[in-house]
């Protein structure tokens, strides 16, 4: 092995600090303070199921519209070179709509769930042009590193932020707000610049994979050629096309989780202050967790490792289903801190063996779409048998069925033939 790669290249760095600033918008907005704001300010007049059932709606809303944009500008990002500014745009789109929620009055709930469907499709569409460029920043043999780093990373700036933005809500004094409410304000603005801020390492550093570009019409019907070339190529890449499905599956489980687990606490009882600790030991645990599940996506593959992660998370699901003391959320969120971002990283990282590294893009759009298809479902699901059945502990476990089938037939993939066909194309 090379020298250089046992040092983490200044690139890869780079590459990185996306992960710090777009984790921000995941931890403080979506995994937290919108679902409560949205049910005690924006939607304080109508009942707690009726809240959980349009967030579901708006969740699997901005997850089908990225659906439908991800395989397209993918493709068109390999054809035209277009990684960076595609990614410039999306990540734009997320933290102007994580600004303007500062600005939204008592009642809007709306108008809210608006601005926070927008931010999620400019989150969710602008990994797909991050996730491709980690075949160009890093070496194979550092893949699982590099992107488990990257987690790792997102864990630990995120975490900070949302630590801070924590204290303003139980401290406004302290920061010169007058009180919680306009802490949780000024909380969305401050996403909105640590995103900000740490996109532009990536813009500057990162280089643009070469390619042969195009430019104008001709891109985009480029774009949309490659598109077709996919489906061909998939039919050649069996391991690829048995991975996405597995990934469908089981990552359904996974972002449902993220995007409804606060919410979810919520309806069923629990303290809004108590859900925000939680959610900081799911950070400080998800840091040093994702580090060492990299190591270990190295050393054992990343497969075996995404197995017993995906079997971790089926537990997650059964107990959650039948907690009843907060301690028990404390203790899924330290489980879930060891797992979460280590099946995300290497999930990334697996993928990237498999398909050929010159048309990153347009694969990692395909994946992206997969994932984004299995959200429309997940959130809804849940929102739906909570608002049906009045009882939001059953949908939960409607969960083991995307973990246990993700899991089945992740344990067909084989990578070594995954690589030597992508190798081939």
């Amino acid at each position: 092995m090379p020298a250089v790669e046992n040092k983490l290249h200044f690139q890869e760095l780079a590459w990185a600090l996306y992960d710090v600033g777009n984790s921000a918008y995941a931890t403080t907005i979506m995994a937290a303070f919108f679902p409560v704001f949205l049910k005690q300010y924006w939607a304080a007049g109508i009942s707690a199921p009726e809240s959980t059932f349009w967030l579901g709606v708006t969740n699997s809303t901005a997850a089908l519209l990225a659906l439908v944009l991800a395989p397209v500008l993918g493709s068109l990002s390999d054809v035209g070179g277009l990684k960076k500014p595609l990614l410039s745009l999306f990540a734009l789109l997320g933290i102007a709509m994580s600004a303007g929620l500062y600005w939204i009055e008592p009642g809007a709930y709306g108008l809210a769930l608006g601005f926070y469907g927008l931010g999620l499709v400019g989150f969710s569409t602008g990994m797909v042009f991050y996730d491709a460029l980690l075949p160009s920043v890093t070496y194979p043999s550092r893949f699982e590193r590099v992107s488990a780093f990257a987690v790792g990373m997102g864990y630990l700036g995120g975490g900070l932020l949302f630590a801070v933005n924590v204290l303003m809500t139980q401290k406004p004094g302290w920061f010169g707000l007058t009180d919680a409410t306009a802490a949780v304000r000024v909380a969305f603005l401050l996403v909105a610049g640590w995103w900000l801020l740490f996109t532009l390492p990536l813009l500057f550093v990162v280089r643009e994979p070469p390619t042969r570009r195009a430019s104008g019409r001709a891109a985009i019907v480029a774009g949309f050629r490659q598109l077709g070339e996919t489906f061909r190529h998939l039919r050649q890449l069996k391991m690829v096309v048995l991975f996405l499905v597995a990934y469908w599956l089981y990552i359904d489980g996974v972002d449902t989780i993220v995007h409804m687990a606060v919410d979810y606490a919520l309806a069923i009882g629990f303290d809004a202050g108590g859900l925000m600790i939680a959610l900081l030991i799911t950070q400080a645990v998800g840091v040093p967790a994702t580090l060492i599940y990299g190591r270990l996506g190295e050393r054992f593959g990343a497969k075996p490792a995404i197995l017993a992660g995906l079997a971790v998370y089926a537990g997650v699901v059964v107990w959650g289903a039948r907690m009843t003391q907060p301690w028990e959320f404390y203790g899924i969120a330290a489980v879930v801190g060891l797992v979460q971002g280590g099946v995300q990283a290497l999930s990334r990282a697996l993928f990237a063996r498999l398909i050929p590294r010159d048309k990153a893009g347009e694969f990692f759009g395909f994946m992206n779409l997969l994932s984004k298809f299995a959200a429309v479902l997940g959130p809804v699901l849940v929102g739906a048998v909570s608002r049906l059945s009045g009882e939001p502990r059953l949908s939960m476990l409607s969960l083991l069925v995307l973990f246990g089938a993700g899991a089945a037939l992740l344990l067909r993939v084989d990578v070594r033939t995954g690589e030597r066909c992508a190798a081939k194309l």
